[in-house]
């Protein structure tokens, strides 16, 4: 291994970060004062390299302190971990939210994605810049989506520090946004979890139905409102009782892949080599979602007894958490939630006195919508960029650390435990014979009620929509975010279910559900979209790195020009989105091409 350090120094206060979460240095190796031992033999170099995970927790502990990451800090987290400065420095600049160049240790992120730019989001920035200029002390960066859709637009303002201060705008005026940036601690507080359920209360509601009715902080309110009774089922049947359940149960991944849950379980729990991990992905980021948020944020002891419950049934003693890096409040309910459920005996050593031990860390991460891939995922635990991996091998056999791994999104493990407390055949009576039991949509832009809704599977679209209150002047409905399609207001009688949409000519994704009327330009929105994937493609293969900037670049001129012109740059943009969705190597490339598609063909955008 090459190392190659600076002279730069970190500051006291940026070792410090560092070392809160490392320990102090052992040896000048490792950045402590020299000693004569140390002259004699190196020290610790082996245990280090087995920490590069901890390269990620480092950044994050420097930024949140700082407010960017300096050469000197770097530097001194490279030598504490063993890890090449050129790594670590490429891992530091792959996340949108690190900075590695000096900035105000306040920043204040605006939403410009596709349900806050229909609500105004340009207006917004153009307002906060103006009152937020040079010399105020606060950095203004627009940015993707924050996943506060239905509270449109919307900010997030994070002042470093020890500790580190975060506020949330939503929906954000420009004097709310500023006072958020200005002083963080005297922004209102952020509304309850519940406001994002239109349906809180509903008795009849199984993954929502503690939203709102039990308090998110009491691991005792939860258990009476049924709380870990699907856990002692679990143990009452074993692991391979929990498998048979799921698998009859015919759940499926929430997370757009629609892969058979018990069958991936069924394969991480049959691999001989250890130790097997649980990985929660709860780092949703496609534009338009937010249900894992709303879950975690309203209900989080139900996410940390599922995750008990899968990795029981795959035999993990380990499970990772990896929570997206711009939900500040979700993060800090599910580390209350955790930190309860280990002191009370459900995390541990012996949860339950079963003789069962199982843990949960959390991660975060830091702005990457490729990190929701899950090898992708896999690589940013474990310190290095988050770029996808081919596969074979697929992460049941080779995944975390190299090891058999479970991967499920928030969604697909709280399905889990209403499948234990009512039964499979139960279960699966709800929906459809292919696509059973509930399902969480997000339904945003131009209705009356936004918000997380629980259906089940086989509403039509049409039903959704008029839950949620949909506005006259409806121009075309958005499934699956910008990875899905466009349908048009005369197809609102899709069912939604994973064969119908897939019938239907579009997909039914992680249940966004993007309404617009006729007020928002279509171009432009498209426009939007093809900025999203190119920022967010990680560069790796070549038909996504090339391809998001060719289609960024045919938009742009369609939307700047008309004329017969745009009929070649069409023609252009179906190679290459053809290209991309053929020789990508992971989802991100495969569908960037997607919602352009359907726009051109079902709603003829540019006619």
């Amino acid at each position: 291994m090459d190392l190659h350090f600076g002279d730069s120094k970190p500051t006291d206060e940026e070792r410090a970060a560092i070392d809160t979460l490392l320990g102090p240095p052992e040896s000048s190796w490792e950045g402590a004062d020299r000693s004569d031992a140390d002259l004699r033999w190196a020290r610790g170099g082996r245990a280090a390299r087995e920490r590069r995970d901890l390269l990620l927790p480092g950044l994050h502990a420097v930024h949140d302190r700082i407010g960017w990451i300096s050469e000197g800090a770097l530097d001194y987290l490279c030598r504490r971990l063993t890890v090449p400065p050129a790594e670590a420095y490429g891992v530091a600049t792959f996340y949108a939210m690190f900075s590695v160049k000096p900035r105000p240790a306040t920043v204040l992120h605006v939403c410009t994605d596709l349900a806050c730019a229909a609500a105004g989001a340009s207006e917004l920035c153009a307002g906060v810049e103006a009152r937020l200029g040079p010399g105020s002390g606060v950095s203004v960066e627009r940015g993707p989506c924050l996943g506060l859709c239905e509270r449109a637009p919307a900010a997030l303002a994070i002042k470093a520090g020890d500790p580190v201060r975060t506020a949330v705008s939503a929906p954000a005026t420009v004097e709310r946004a500023v006072l958020a940036a200005s002083s963080p601690d005297s922004a209102p507080e952020e509304p309850a979890a519940a406001l994002a359920v239109p349906q809180a209360g509903d008795p009849a509601l199984m993954l929502l139905g503690r939203v709102g009715v039990v308090d998110p902080a009491s691991l005792d309110d939860y258990r009476a409102h049924g709380g870990y009774t699907a856990l002692r089922q679990a143990f009452a049947i074993g692991p391979a009782g929990v498998i048979r359940e799921v698998t009859d149960a015919g759940l499926v991944g929430r997370g757009g892949a629609a892969f058979p849950t018990g069958r991936k379980w069924q394969a991480t729990a049959s691999q001989p080599d250890h130790p097997h991990y649980l990985v929660c992905n709860a780092d949703e980021s496609e534009p338009g979602t937010f249900k894992d948020r709303v879950v975690m944020e309203g209900d989080p002891y139900s996410l940390v007894e599922a995750m008990t419950i899968a990795a029981y049934a795959v035999g993990a003693h380990k499970g990772y958490l990896y929570l997206r890096g711009e939900y500040p409040r979700a993060l800090h309910r599910m580390e209350h939630a955790i930190g309860q459920a280990r002191a009370r005996g459900l995390l541990g050593d012996d949860i339950l006195g079963q003789g069962y031990a199982f843990d949960i860390e959390i991660r975060r991460g830091a702005g990457a919508y490729i990190c929701g891939e899950e090898t992708a995922l896999f690589n940013s635990i474990e310190g290095y960029r988050g770029e996808p991996r081919s596969k074979p091998p697929f992460p049941v056999e080779k995944g975390l650390f190299g090891r058999p791994t479970a991967e499920n999104n928030v969604e697909t493990l709280v399905n889990v435990l209403p499948i234990l407390t009512m039964g499979a055949p139960a279960y699966a009576a709800i929906g459809t014979g292919a696509s059973t039991g509930p399902k969480l949509f997000c339904v945003s832009g131009s209705v009356d009620r936004p918000g997380i809704y629980e259906l089940p599977f086989g509403a039509t679209l049409g039903e959704l929509l008029d839950l949620a209150g949909v506005r006259d002047g409806l121009r075309a409905v958005l499934l699956g975010g910008a990875a899905g399609g466009f349908v048009r207001p005369d197809e609102l009688d899709i069912p939604l279910t994973f064969e119908g949409t897939r019938a239907a000519g579009t997909t039914l994704g992680s249940g966004v559900v993007l309404a617009f009327d006729d007020t928002v330009p279509l171009p432009r929105l498209l426009l939007r979209i093809a900025e999203f994937f190119r920022d967010e493609s990680c560069g790796q293969c070549v038909p996504c790195r090339v391809g998001t900037v060719r289609q960024e670049e045919a938009l742009h001129r369609i939307v700047e020009r008309t004329g017969a012109d745009a009929a070649a740059d069409i023609t252009l943009l179906r190679e290459v989105g053809r290209a991309m969705k053929d020789a990508s190597i992971c989802g991100l490339g495969q569908t960037a091409w997607n919602a352009v598609e359907s726009a051109i063909d079902r709603l003829g955008a540019y006619e």
